[in-house]
């Protein structure tokens, strides 16, 4: 009995360990189960993850080269700009760059002038010969122009370069005028061929705008017979009313040449065509040939020239014998010096210049010496100026001459100077205001029996509005 239960109990434990069992196996492969979905779960994801990583960084390697590109971009800009800037000849200026440059500039200047009598410093006795009779009245005017100006410049790399320069002006008078008119080429700091209407080297500086009212001050007209001559190295300079330049200019080193050819009607020198008191008959154009040297160094200038006419017999007069007298002979010669530290010390620089002429011409003879000096925008100048006319036709003039070939324009004329700059009107940079005066004498020979008895004396001011845009 024992032995049956036993085997009984020991049964049942079986059974119930086995149904156990069973239950168990069942459970572990469920958790199995999850567990693999929850892994394909976490793979999907990972692939996901790993998608969206690979497409960012596809991203981040485009936005990096979208950055080099960019940044690339940017330094051709900025060398463009650089360049242009280098090249620029003037801040604000149009320029339309490619294959040419082009500059848009202008210059204005307007004047009240007030000066004691009109006419030039006469030379002879008064009379009532119109082209000698002094100015008896005070002057008081206002003057000026506007000036607007072209430039264009093309260069190539290797220097070689082209250019052209135009400068119309329009005055108070209501005429339109032309100051420039100019086409060059050549190559940079080398050398340079210029043709047109322009002023070549100026070999007499008066320094800062300068307010002086006699012959001598302007390319044409400057000689008025019967009156001072204040010769200024400038017959042959250019700007003439009546032809044209032609210059080479060439560097070397800290040395300058030029050679300047103006072609002209030789009589527009004269103010109406009157010379040593006969009138002149042009038979053919006169050409001036004007070389000049000049030297740099640091603050120190130096330059020397001449100018002649190289073309015998262009114009004179018919004597009492019908023959044709020459009076085209002109030669001058001149030289000047100057020391310039305004571009070194802007505000305390000083420029001073010591110019001399000298011309050898048909029955005359002048020596002209002038010194000037800028300091802090205030500048004083000295003219002297001697004439010496062996030739002159009195017909016409009323005075007592005993012996009119002895000595007739033998006389000195004296010139004082001065200018001072207000800069900056109404704090605009390029808006100056220049105030100028002068006072010029005229002492004759005590035995001259044509210049005048009591020293001719001139003198004036001047204020000058000048704009520059």
């Amino acid at each position: 009995m024992k032995k049956l239960s036993y085997l009984a109990i020991t049964t049942g434990l079986f059974l119930s360990t086995s149904a156990a069992a069973a239950s168990g196996d069942g459970s572990i492969e469920a958790r199995l189960n999850a567990l693999e979905q929850r892994l394909a779960q976490a793979e999907q994801r990972a692939a996901q993850a790993e998608t969206r990583a690979t497409a960012a960084e596809r991203r981040a390697q485009q936005l990096e080269q979208r950055t080099a590109s960019t940044e690339r971009q940017t330094a051709r800009v900025a060398q463009r700009a650089a360049a242009l800037e280098t090249q620029s000849p003037a801040t604000g200026a149009l320029k339309l760059n490619g294959f040419n440059d082009l500059k848009l500039y202008g210059d204005v200047e307007f004047n009240l002038d007030g000066a004691s009598r009109s006419g030039q410093l006469t030379s002879l006795k008064g009379s009532d010969h119109k082209d000698w009779k002094p100015g008896n009245k005070e002057r008081w005017d206002i003057n000026g122009r506007i000036l607007v100006g072209l430039d264009g410049y093309r260069r190539n790399p290797d220097g070689n370069f082209s250019g052209f320069s135009v400068q119309p002006l329009a005055d108070m008078t209501g005429k339109m005028n032309l100051d420039d008119a100019a086409f060059f080429f050549g190559n940079e700091k080398n050398w340079q061929t210029k043709i047109g209407r322009f002023e070549a080297y100026d070999m007499f500086p008066l320094n800062q705008d300068t307010f002086i009212q006699y012959s001598g001050n302007t390319a044409n007209d400057l000689y008025a017979d019967g009156f001072g001559y204040i010769y200024m190295m400038k017959e042959g300079r250019g700007r003439s009313s009546s032809g044209g330049n032609l210059m080479l200019s060439k560097y070397a080193g800290d040395v300058y040449f030029e050679l300047n050819t103006l072609v002209e009607d030789g009589t527009s020198l004269f103010q109406d065509n009157s010379y040593h008191g006969n009138a002149l008959n042009n038979k053919k154009n006169v050409a001036y040939l004007r070389p000049v040297i000049a030297w740099k160094k640091e603050a120190f200038s130096i330059a020397a020239a001449m100018e002649s006419n190289v073309v015998n017999n262009a114009y004179g007069y018919q004597d009492s014998q019908g023959r044709f007298v020459d009076q085209s002979k002109r030669n001058g010669y001149g030289m000047t010096m100057s020391w310039n530290t305004n571009a070194a010390d802007p505000d305390n620089g000083v420029v001073a210049n010591l110019s001399t002429a000298y011309l050898d011409a048909a029955g005359e003879q002048d020596l002209t010496a002038g010194v000037n000096v800028l300091w802090r925008r205030f500048e004083l100048g000295y003219i002297y100026a001697h004439n010496n006319i062996k030739e002159f036709n009195t017909a016409g003039i009323a005075a007592d001459i005993h012996n009119p070939l002895s000595e007739p324009g033998n006389y000195d004329i004296h010139t004082v100077h001065a200018s001072y700059q207000i800069p900056n009107i109404m704090n605009m940079k390029n808006f100056n205001v220049y105030l100028g005066a002068y006072v010029s004498l005229l002492e004759a020979n005590a035995e001259n029996k044509i210049a005048n008895g009591d020293n001719d004396q001139r003198y004036g001011v001047r204020a000058r509005f000048k704009y520059f845009f």
